[in-house]
């Protein structure tokens, strides 16, 4: 029986890996170490067939294919970012001139390279030139041919493609979060890019990274766009959807979900409101808000939202002008169980992940162009929603939660439903 060489044993426990997705049991920064473990195998093993001038088991008698055999493979310890990775590098016998693998040693000391492509791999997928660059902005040189790398990205894209285009179906969503994080992503005129972010709360508390992609925070076109994506790879209609006051969002939202209860993100809100009232007067003004906000009941808070406005109409007119505003957008998550409330009302759950990620990594100033720069954002967000904490879900939250979708018209499995979400996509 032929001997497996060791990227197919790795190649195999990624793609459990990744079907576990669907189970709900990922840890992303767990793909990623395994993710530069294949990658760097693939490389290694590919290094040797570039040397010998054929595969695994392939004979030919072509004058390019040098003489020499693999002969089993020694243990290559890398450590990483994301921790250590255990590979098996090639050993080659009888051959007319040694072979020594450059890329072992590579590895040794670019390890934020294998990271990079990893991430590369799960956020956008690999590409030839993408690979040929890191390794030439390492080392200064091609180790591989272009030949070598082009199977190389071949083989591990696919096994990425099934993730990156994976069914949503399956995430029992229940709240939906969007918003755009603006970054550097063009090396000029300090021009930023709108990266559009959509992540998910699941009936079971698990909080979800749906998809992101690059866009315009305004464009109602861009956000819908965004929203079908989603929605045609399964995404379940949201009990609640929080954004911030984008007009173009917030239109796509109502047109892709017409029936979920939409949301004001508080956080964003407060900002705007601060800027209304002079400064010394803002701590009394931010109390009355904070009441508004953390009122028992929707009704409460209809009544203290009466008050808050008759009291500051005429001393700040311009700042009930804003209050008043797509009001029942900032009430509406007095609807939703008062577990959740604090964790549904605010939208920049990956703005806070990516200026989080920003301070611990300091690479944006690496990346210069928009290809790279989104790469980043992938990256830092990807790693951020590995810490990301469950929420607290009881019986009597779905139970209020299924009341509500009720009182909405959201009927799950329904014909009805079907036909509607089809029309979206459409």
């Amino acid at each position: 029986m032929e001997r497996i060489p060791p990227s197919e044993k790795l190649r195999k426990e990624l793609r459990e890996m990744i079907s576990n997705v669907q189970e709900g049991k990922f840890s992303v920064s767990e793909l990623v170490r395994r993710a530069a473990g294949l990658i760097a195998q693939e490389l290694l093993e590919q290094e040797v067939t570039d040397f010998l001038g054929r595969a695994h088991y392939e004979r030919s008698d072509r004058e390019e294919v040098k003489k020499g055999h693999r002969n089993g493979y020694e243990p290559l310890t890398i450590r990483t970012g994301e921790g250590t990775i255990s590979v098996s590098r090639p050993q080659v016998r009888d051959t007319e001139e040694a072979f020594t693998s450059r890329l072992a040693a590579f590895f040794k000391g670019n390890t934020e390279v294998l990271e990079k492509l990893a991430v590369e791999m799960y956020a956008r997928g690999l590409s030839t030139r993408d690979v040929e660059d890191a390794l030439m902005e390492a080392t200064g040189d091609m180790v591989l041919s272009k030949t070598a790398v082009s199977k190389v990205t071949d083989i591990l894209w696919k096994e990425f493609e099934e993730f990156q285009q994976r069914d949503l179906s399956s995430f029992t969503i229940e709240y939906l979060f969007l918003d755009a994080v603006y970054e550097s992503l063009r090396a000029h005129f300090g021009m930023k890019d709108a990266v559009l972010c959509a992540w998910g709360i699941t009936r079971e508390g698990q909080k979800i990274l749906l998809h992101l992609a690059l866009g315009n925070k305004e464009s109602y076109k861009d956000w819908l766009e965004f929203m079908r994506n989603m929605i045609k790879r399964g995404l379940r209609i949201p009990t609640a959807i929080t954004t911030d006051g984008a007009p173009g969002l917030i239109k796509a939202v109502e047109t892709a979900f017409p029936k979920s209860l939409r949301l004001r993100c508080w956080f964003h809100r407060m900002e705007n409101f601060s800027a209304k009232v002079p400064e010394e007067a803002w701590p009394e003004v931010k109390a009355g808000l904070v009441m508004v906000r953390d009122a028992a009941s929707y009704e409460q808070g209809k009544q203290c939202a009466h008050e808050f406005t008759a009291k500051y109409k005429n001393l700040y007119p311009s700042l009930i002008t804003a209050f008043t505003d797509d009001l029942d957008a900032l009430l509406n998550h007095l609807k939703l169980p008062i577990n959740h409330r604090r964790s549904v009302r605010t939208a920049n759950l990956a703005e806070r992940g990516s200026e989080e990620a920003r301070r611990r990594t300091k690479v944006i100033p690496r990346f210069l162009t928009e290809k790279s720069g989104l790469k980043l954002v992938y990256s830092v967000l990807i790693r951020a929603a590995t810490r990301w904490r469950r929420i607290p879900v009881t019986s009597f939250d779905l139970l209020s939660l299924d009341r509500l979708r009720e009182a909405l018209g959201i009927e799950d499995d329904t014909a009805e439903n079907q036909r509607e979400m089809k029309e979206v996509r459409q």
